[in-house]
């Protein structure tokens, strides 16, 4: 009970670090104005996007890319129809095709090789031409500087920033339920936590979408490994590794269609999971070796996120559960004693579950209120509401996700299987 109370402690004083960092670092910049004046040098980038069944969204997402504030001269794409079996390459076609693009450097390959999405990224590497290789998913459309705010990033210091990543928006959170809660959770993320470790620690992490990396440097490090579930998550590692930097560019932006079912929700973040427990478990080691200290932050920080802090979570609510049953079991059995308890004191334990329980919806509710606010028209009554809604239902989920991510990984590696599966997330036309 102890170390579960401790523990549920520590995850609060975290977060509490992380929400200050947050909070500094939004307030440094909420009166400064964004210009988008000519860059010094404009670096050729080869933008890839990878798409697997991607007819519904990806003609949106190829002319946002080809609309982009970023010299057509200094940009090449390349698209690649990954296994599909729909009207993806069509697509495609349709919108290069058209007159005003007809002169623009695009590729498009109808690719049927292995390793999902890391891939496809390997075989882009092979051609690509630019000196930094951008990345944009098939459902995920830049806004029209979001390629000019990574590259001016980079161009702060070329040395040491070889990767930047931006964020990115949800394009249908006003759908459901669902949605919307994923809209919170995605900007709680991004203007929160990715702001405040970069802001604090330098650290940067590259997400699936809305990013550019040197080339020359991703060769060098073997490029992405294939089949990885979230292969974001493990080449940033790689980068830490390194020594060298990757940056955040909190002006770019993208906007992604989340899942609108729970059946596509669950699955896409099981498959998240199981891919950040993997890269977690890979790392773990350079805890105890000598390697770069971000490295071992990271790593502490994801080690206790996914194990530590869910473990104590699923304990206390155990044993706050547990101790009420027993309560309500005493009224018909006076002699039954609580299970947990501090000594002779059978109601301490309870009054500081308690405590924690509220501490802990104070915070997330605080999160995405401060989040929310730095986003124009996002901070209102109804979103308070929302978040204090979707604790008891939306986030509690991801507990259970995170429970059969462990006990998949752990049956993977038992039972010599290929957990490296993904399920398709199903795109809708808004």
């Amino acid at each position: 009970m102890i170390i579960t109370l401790v523990s549920i402690w520590t995850s609060l004083l975290m977060s509490l670090t992380t929400l200050s960092g947050a909070t500094h670092f939004w307030m440094k910049r909420s009166t400064k104005l964004v210009h988008t004046d000519p860059l010094i040098l404009y670096p050729k980038v080869t933008i890839v996007v990878p798409a697997h069944n991607e007819e519904i969204v990806v003609a949106q997402t190829v002319q946002a890319i080809l609309d982009l504030n970023y010299p057509a001269d200094r940009v090449e794409l390349l698209l690649y129809a990954d296994n599909c079996d729909d009207q993806t390459v069509n697509e495609m076609k349709r919108v290069v095709e058209t007159p005003r693009y007809r002169n623009r450097d695009v590729r498009i390959i109808d690719r049927t090789g292995k390793g999902g999405k890391a891939g496809v990224l390997n075989d882009a590497l092979e051609i690509a031409h630019g000196d930094y290789i951008g990345v944009y998913d098939a459902d995920a459309m830049p806004e029209k500087n979001a390629l000019y705010f990574l590259v001016k990033k980079v161009l702060e210091d070329p040395e040491r920033h070889v990767a930047v990543f931006g964020r990115n928006k949800t394009r249908n959170a006003q759908q459901n339920f669902l949605t919307k809660c994923i809209n919170q959770e995605i900007v709680v993320t991004q203007r929160i936590q990715h702001c405040a470790i970069w802001h604090m620690f330098k650290i940067g992490r590259i997400p699936g979408t809305n990013f550019i990396i040197n080339r020359d440097f991703v060769k060098s490090i073997g490029g992405w490994r294939d089949g990885a579930l979230t292969e974001d998550t493990d080449i940033s590692f790689k980068i830490m590794q390194s020594g060298k930097l990757i940056a955040l560019a909190y002006n770019s932006e993208a906007f992604q269609q989340e899942p609108e079912r729970l059946h596509d929700y669950y699955f896409q973040r099981l498959r998240w999971a199981k891919g950040n427990y993997q890269v977690v478990i890979h790392n773990f080691k350079y805890l105890f070796k000598r390697s770069n200290w971000r490295v071992k932050l990271e790593t502490f920080y994801y080690s206790c996120t996914f194990f530590w802090f869910n473990a104590a979570i699923i304990l206390s609510d155990f044993i706050f559960l547990t101790n009420i049953c027993f309560l309500i079991a005493k009224l018909f059995i006076p002699e039954l004693e609580l299970p947990f308890t501090f000594g002779e004191n059978s109601g301490l334990i309870m009054q500081l579950l308690l405590l924690n329980w509220l501490l802990m919806i104070v915070l997330y509710i605080l999160q995405i209120s401060v989040a929310l606010s730095t986003q124009y028209g996002q901070a209102t009554t109804k979103q308070i509401w929302l978040a204090l809604v979707s604790y008891f239902t939306y986030s509690q989920l991801f507990i259970v996700i995170s429970v059969h991510a462990v006990l998949s990984v752990c049956l993977d590696s038992l039972l010599h299987r290929n957990g490296n599966i993904w399920v398709k997330t199903k795109r809708f036309n808004n």
